[in-house]
């Protein structure tokens, strides 16, 4: 399987970017990994909806300029569908049963995602009703995606 983390910044934080590199090392005996992370834009505090819709935008079309037609796409937004860790692993197996060969998960920046990468999506979903920093949100899809292989393959480390 090859999948995609289409981020918009990059990760600042050293303990952020540690936990990236051990995730994807550790998912390198399940999967082809690859980051892919596109500028993000400065927002200004106080910018009016307009302001911020578009920065979005604009963030969106350096994304788009990623996404691959081919590929199942999954943007994480706050409205999208949760699921537990198992449910999560499932979903990537039955993927895979379909044929499916490339995922590619999308996290947007500081303002979220613009409606139109939303709306490309094979589904959307959701780590919780809570907003988390886009950037700890890469370590939290990563750990996830290797927790599912790990319950996919009845490995130890679910707990």
């Amino acid at each position: 399987m090859k999948i995609d983390i289409l981020a918009v910044g990059k990760i600042k934080e050293a303990s952020y970017r540690d936990a990236v590199a051990e995730y994807a090392k550790r998912l390198s005996a399940y999967a082809k990994l690859n980051i892919i992370e596109v500028k993000d834009e400065k927002t200004r505090e106080g910018a009016s909806d307009r302001e911020n819709d578009l920065v979005k935008a604009s963030e969106a079309a350096r994304l788009s300029e990623h996404i691959s037609e081919s590929a199942y796409l999954i943007p994480l937004c706050i409205e999208g569908g949760e699921m537990s860790s198992e449910e999560f692993s499932e979903l990537i197996a039955s993927l895979e049963l379909k044929g499916v060969s490339h995922i590619q998960f999308v996290i947007g920046g500081s303002l979220g995602l613009d409606d139109d990468i939303k709306k490309k999506g094979a589904m959307k979903l959701s780590f919780s009703r809570m907003t988390f920093p886009h950037q700890l949100m890469r370590v939290i899809l990563l750990e996830q995606i290797y927790r599912a292989y790990r319950i996919k393959n009845r490995e130890p480390y679910h707990k």
